[in-house]
């Protein structure tokens, strides 16, 4: 079974930080690309960040100069690093991760933390 634990959500205020973590445990063989993504109130789930396993990122304009995304292979771990954030990043943070099984590859989500930016 493989899973992916995330932590790292809660209330921030406008212009505040935040640091998301997403790790995958269970029978993984290694992960290719993890990314993050999120859904705000009656808004469709979008991408926010990405990272494939050689460290390339891909940042949405959105959000682009304000968080970062980074990883470590050997922790099969991501980190998105969230700045200056606004009303508009509230949301449901959700980890996605193609991972390695002893099959082939699967993709996994993680359960969701809530990032709530207000005063």
């Amino acid at each position: 079974q493989v899973q992916l634990v995330e932590s790292g959500g809660g209330t921030v205020q406008p212009g505040g930080s935040l640091t998301l973590s997403c790790a995958a445990s269970g029978s993984v063989f290694g992960v290719n690309a993890m990314g993050w993504f999120r859904r705000a109130p009656g808004k469709q789930r979008e991408l926010v960040a990405e990272i494939t396993r050689g460290g390339r990122s891909n940042i949405a304009d959105s959000v682009k100069g304000r968080f970062t995304i980074s990883r470590d292979n050997d922790k099969n771990t991501i980190w998105l690093q969230m700045n200056s954030l606004k009303p508009d990043d509230t949301a449901v943070y959700s980890c996605n991760a193609d991972v390695i099984v002893v099959w082939g590859t699967k993709s996994v989500w993680g359960q969701g933390t809530q990032v709530t930016v207000s005063s």
